[in-house]
């Protein structure tokens, strides 16, 4: 038996989707664990582009069956969109499962994080920057056992009743509490009625499946959404998601054990990058840094958004080896680094009073008064675009490598050299 978790050891975007989709072409079963459409996987399959938010990246491979758990927050209108233009495409998504329990995102859902998002930022001037899709609303409503999940979009008196309830609640919330427009919630209950038609031969019982799967000796591959450092209790709090993407979340959000774990393999990029709000100790706010962005290509699949641009940061990598339990790294985009004449990887933080820290701070107070201790490496000239194994890197690009393996305590078992799906190395 074989099942492997991959996550996001940064702030997201560091290239899941791509090794993902590697290793879901050997995988029996694909399962997506947990947040929603607020994540953006691109995969680049041949000459093909696929940019995924809900679907797993399996999806691709139509002997390869693709799980949604229940630890996702589903939006069912994005969903149905992302599996009709896959068809277009020739892609059926026959091989596609949604767990019953998996909590639907709702039109006051969106709304909400929009006013709320508003309000917090004039009240507090503190904008965490969400994509607005209703995410967060959507977990607090689970959190507070008022949801509505897919089982009940196939059941019309059930999801008639729940609409009614949870709705009116709500309307009150938009109406009293924000000054917004309340919803015809009689629109919203045929809306999702027609939803659930549509959605219920994709419905099971993922943790079932995934359990059986496992029994059979099949290849398990767990997927990720955002990162370490968006987790709800180890990121930078409060510039978080509303869900565990940390390897945990893997085993809450799919209902399995830990013991059905063998690897924990978290991805990276060779410098670091974030999109929205929060303290980001390496960040480049000049020409350095619009030169990443701009070889790197680092805009939102989700949003559109410029990522913020920065040197490799250790400590944050430390950090994810740790509360992930990471067997190995896969670095992505060492080519993007090409040309720089000098590499800086921050090895520790010194505070405003004088302490190195080698360890990520516990609190946002504490990180948002680091500076990173830096340490340079010769950078390499040679385009890396188009190698195939260790031995054709450059010597000092194999050096960054090295070190890079040295500070994080992990060993680096895959090496993203392009932006292409063969455009990598497996050590």
């Amino acid at each position: 038996m074989s099942s492997s978790v991959i996550i996001g050891t940064q702030w997201g975007d560091e290239g899941k989707g791509k090794i993902i989709d590697i290793m879901a072409a050997k995988a029996d079963v694909v399962v997506r664990s947990s947040g929603g459409n607020n994540a953006g996987h691109t995969v680049v399959h041949g000459s093909e582009v696929y940019k995924l938010h809900l679907l797993p990246s399996g999806i691709l491979y139509p002997n390869t069956l693709c799980l949604i758990g229940s630890g996702v927050v589903v939006d069912p209108a994005v969903l149905l969109e992302e599996i009709s233009e896959m068809q277009k495409r020739g892609i059926s998504c026959e091989n596609l499962r949604i767990d019953a329990r998996a909590d639907i995102i709702m039109p006051w859902h969106r709304y909400l994080d929009k006013l709320t998002e508003e309000f917090k930022a004039k009240q507090t001037g503190v904008n965490v920057g969400t994509t607005g899709r209703g995410i967060g609303p959507c977990y607090t409503d689970k959190d507070e056992r008022i949801g509505i999940r897919m089982y009940d979009l196939c059941h019309p008196e059930c999801l008639k009743k729940l609409v009614k309830n949870t709705g009116e609640l709500k309307n009150l919330i938009i109406e009293k509490v924000y000054g917004g427009e309340p919803f015809d919630l009689d629109k919203v209950y045929e809306e999702y009625k027609a939803y659930g038609e549509k959605l219920v031969k994709y419905m099971d019982d993922v943790s079932v499946i995934t359990f059986e799967a496992w029994k059979e000796n099949k290849k398990v591959l767990f997927e990720g959404a955002q990162a370490t450092l968006l987790d709800i209790d180890f990121g930078t709090y409060p510039f978080v998601t509303s869900s565990h993407p940390i390897a945990g979340g893997a085993c809450v959000g799919t209902g399995i054990g830990p013991k059905m774990i063998d690897e924990v393999i978290g991805v990276g990029k060779s410098y670091t990058t974030r999109v929205g709000n929060g303290p980001f100790p390496t960040e480049l706010n000049d020409k350095t840094g619009a030169e990443i962005r701009e070889r790197g290509g680092e805009y939102g699949v989700t949003t559109g958004r410029p990522r913020r641009t920065g040197w490799f940061d250790a400590v944050i990598m430390r950090h994810a080896v740790r509360v992930n339990g990471l067997t190995s790294l896969a670095i992505n985009k060492l080519d993007t680094l090409s040309g720089f004449p000098v590499l800086k990887v921050c090895t520790a933080y010194k505070t405003n009073d004088g302490r190195i820290l080698k360890d990520f701070p516990v609190t946002l107070d504490e990180l948002e008064k680091c500076s990173p201790v830096y340490e340079e490496i010769e950078g390499y000239d040679e385009n890396i675009v188009g190698c195939r194994n260790y031995g054709e890197l450059p010597e000092k690009c194999k050096a960054y490598i090295a070190r890079l393996e040295e500070l994080c305590e992990c060993p680096i078992s895959i090496i993203g050299t392009g932006p292409g799906r063969d455009d990598v190395i497996f050590r």
